[in-house]
């Protein structure tokens, strides 16, 4: 399942699994600016792996980053 969030409330859109899994995605994927002083959880990055729709390079170096392998 593909969707996009481009306009959305993001307390809303945090309160729900797959809400919360997206905006996970869209952090990777897209890169968080410097102005944003947020990082990304480790935590959910683990907890969502399998489920998080990465680019294939983009998820072979965190891989390594995260597991070494």
């Amino acid at each position: 399942m593909t969707s996009h969030i481009w306009d959305y409330d993001k307390k809303a859109v945090q309160k729900s699994k797959t809400g919360k899994k997206m905006l996970l995605e869209r952090l990777i994927n897209f890169g968080i600016y410097r102005t944003d002083k947020k990082k990304i959880r480790l935590r959910d990055v683990k907890r969502y792996w399998y489920d998080l729709a990465l680019e294939p390079k983009r998820r072979r170096v965190l891989s390594f980053f995260l597991w070494g392998k």
